[in-house]
């Protein structure tokens, strides 16, 4: 929907991802619109040198979140949700659905 202003489709994947759930890594955006990994890793490269994204290495992941001082970081959002109301609902409920509690032990899969 906002690819012709972002000039990717994974770049707006990554924003709205990041967007509904506050941060997100690669893997996990790739894995939700199944998409190649490694282009969403390169979005969220340029994004971070930018200066919309910053990230953190938490163990061996790099979470990324938006950039609190970015200039236009209150009209990208607003962008960014008004978009979000134009994805398909199932697309809609698993954004806004953030599961991030850790697995118990010996829980069976």
């Amino acid at each position: 929907m906002l690819e012709p202003i972002f000039g990717s489709e994974n770049r707006e994947r990554a924003l709205a991802f990041i967007l509904s759930r506050e941060q997100g890594y690669a893997t996990e955006i790739a894995r939700f619109f199944d998409v190649d990994l490694f282009a969403i890793q390169k979005q969220l490269e340029r994004l971070e040198v930018g200066g919309v994204l910053v990230s953190k290495t938490l163990g061996r992941t790099r979470l990324y979140q938006f950039n609190p001082r970015y200039a236009f970081i209150n009209e990208l959002k607003s962008l960014l949700e008004k978009a979000l109301s134009f994805y398909p609902d199932e697309i809609q409920e698993g954004l806004l659905m953030n599961r991030r509690r850790p697995r118990r032990k010996d829980k069976p899969l």
